[in-house]
């Protein structure tokens, strides 16, 4: 699994089919999953994001989680985290998983971050035309892979 991962001031994820969801402060998480990623892939990654000191203290260091802040999550599937552009200029999503595999992933994922973090997490719609708007706070943008486990 890949993540991008930005705090946010607020975020939103609209779709014509499903409607709005939005957050305010906290972090929009952009998930991409691959063919063989399971659930230790997701435990590792729900607590990294859950525990992840990207929020100021009183002295503006970066030492506080979404949880320490009491935020909220977005999470928002995106396969083309997984793309590859080794080859022309069309990139190749062959590493991105099935969506018979992706959205059971995607739903636990979602359900797992939400008892990790004990917040309000929100989510897009898997396969949906979607439309992200957001307010980067820093910028602070953070990319995760599980299985570099960096």
């Amino acid at each position: 699994m890949r993540v991008v991962i930005q705090r946010v001031s607020r975020a939103s994820v609209s779709s014509a089919e499903w409607g709005r969801n939005s957050i305010g402060v906290g972090l929009l998480v952009l998930l991409g999953i691959e063919e063989d990623d399971n659930t230790e892939d997701i435990a590792w990654l729900t607590g990294k994001i859950s525990r992840l000191r990207v929020f100021a203290d009183e002295s503006g260091v970066m030492n506080r989680s979404v949880v320490d802040v009491e935020g909220e999550i977005l999470v928002i599937s995106q396969f083309t985290l997984h793309a590859s552009t080794r080859k022309g200029n069309r990139p190749s999503y062959i590493k991105a998983a099935r969506p018979e595999i992706a959205i059971p992933l995607y739903g636990q994922f979602i359900d797992t971050l939400r008892s990790e973090s004990g917040l309000k997490v929100s989510s897009g719609w898997f396969g949906a035309h979607m439309q992200v708007e957001l307010i980067n706070d820093g910028p602070v943008t953070i990319l995760m892979d599980s299985k570099n486990k960096e």
